[in-house]
């Protein structure tokens, strides 16, 4: 069957845009990993195994990282577990302390390393198998947060994405006035992957854009 040509279109120009901002993102990560230095303190949530992680820590800069799916740590830890400024844990980051199930795409099983990126702790995600999943540890994140602001004084770089359990997060965040301590906070939000949450991410989106100039919040980093 011909694909329809206006599908098509719209299919190449959602490409387009998906390329390009992965290339900002990319450039992004580029120039701040320029301005890293020993002594900062960099976070990666949803390190996965490692893109991000691998240019921080090479600045010489400490780098926390979590990772809940099992698989994808697995490869964390053999990239990483011999560089003394990482520091991994095996744990999914929400808004409450203790365990939570995991959710994986339905076509984990055939293709992890491709899949394990769209693990998440959210039910209805688009592509996601909430039949089935394993059970991970889960800690508060914006308690974390407040707890090394309060004994570091500042973090330099958090870069969150997390399938759609960011929102939540930058919620709490917001209200708790956690980003005024970290130099640059990047989001990739996933509102497209969860339908019922999008008015929440746009009044999200807005009230940040509104309070935080780009050069310190920036929810489109993919």
């Amino acid at each position: 069957m011909t694909e329809d040509p206006v599908a098509a279109l719209e299919k190449l120009r959602r490409r387009h845009d998906r390329n390009m901002r992965t290339a900002h993102a990319k450039g992004l990560l580029q120039g701040i990993c320029s301005m890293l230095r020993p002594g900062d303190l960099a976070i990666d949530c949803g390190a996965n195994v490692g893109a991000v992680t691998g240019p921080l820590a090479a600045t010489g800069a400490e780098v926390i990282c979590f990772e809940p799916d099992p698989f994808a740590f697995s490869k964390l830890q053999a990239r990483f577990a011999d560089t003394p400024n990482v520091a991994l844990h095996n744990a999914a980051v929400g808004v409450a302390t203790g365990h939570i199930t995991l959710k994986r795409a339905t076509n984990f099983a055939d293709n992890p390393k491709g899949a394990s990126v769209k693990s998440t702790i959210l039910d209805g995600g688009r592509g996601i198998d909430d039949s089935d999943g394993i059970e991970v540890e889960l800690i508060d994140f914006p308690a974390f947060l407040a707890r090394t602001l309060a004994d570091r004084g500042e973090i330099a770089f958090l870069k969150m994405d997390i399938e759609g359990a960011e929102l939540d997060i930058l919620e709490t965040m917001e209200r708790d006035n956690l980003f005024s301590g970290i130099r640059l906070t990047v989001a990739e939000t996933h509102e497209r992957k969860f339908k019922s949450l999008r008015p929440r991410f746009k009044a999200l989106k807005e009230r940040i854009g509104e309070r935080y100039p780009r050069e310190q919040v920036n929810l489109d980093w993919i």
